[in-house]
């Protein structure tokens, strides 16, 4: 499905999965804009990522990967200097199709990634990945002492998305999972990610010398 005139809000760190909350705060004036333009229409904002080198055109329009996130604003306040606090709530991946400069925000014709359905196989896979992450995890969080994210209660296909937007990973890494076509795909590259991360950690750095 295409839909014209997403706004788009490019950020270096950010990473938006669908079903996982994203609390921001607006400060600039062309994404107050962009905020109250969103309002009075469907509520929704697209998540991209910056590509390496933003820095230099920030201000203009510098390049994007061309996978995002739409989120739909769920919760607003705005603040006596026009500013807002907000939480997105991730709906559907999309590929940036086109884009419109005539606001001082971007906006983007875009068409939706709806991600493929889960057949009986998949569901089974994807239970499986499930648990080989609780156990990756497992370790980290209880020398941490900190709550773990799963719960029994949570669809595997929520618990995989959180985890890809909220674990400490690098932002392309994170595009890297939302761009995978599948959320078994996307939760088999988690692992992967976390498998490489334990192994670096338990392997010897070994310091030469010039001679």
């Amino acid at each position: 499905m295409t839909r014209e005139w997403l706004p788009l809000f490019p950020l270096p760190n950010t990473v938006l999965f669908p079903t996982v909350f994203l609390p921001l705060h607006i400060f600039e004036p062309r994404y107050r804009d962009m905020v109250a333009d969103a309002l009075a229409g469907d509520r929704l904002i697209g998540m991209v990522l910056l590509r390496e080198g933003w820095q230099r055109d920030y201000e203009g329009r510098p390049a994007i990967y061309p996978i995002g996130c739409s989120g739909v604003i769920t919760h607003i306040e705005r603040l006596g200097d026009g500013r807002y606090n907000l939480v997105l709530r991730g709906v559907d991946r999309f590929r940036v199709k086109d884009e419109d400069h005539s606001k001082a925000y971007r906006r983007a014709v875009v068409n939706s990634l709806r991600e493929r359905a889960l057949d009986t196989g998949d569901r089974m896979e994807l239970r499986l990945l499930r648990g080989r992450l609780e156990s990756l995890l497992a370790p980290t969080l209880d020398r941490v002492g900190a709550d773990p994210p799963t719960t029994s209660a949570m669809p595997d296909e929520d618990l995989v998305n959180a985890l890809a937007q909220c674990l400490d990973l690098d932002p392309v890494e994170k595009q890297a999972l939302l761009e995978a076509d599948s959320i078994v795909a996307r939760a088999s590259a988690l692992v992967e990610l976390l498998d490489m991360r334990l192994l670096m950690a338990r392997t010897p750095r070994h310091h030469g010398r010039a001679h």
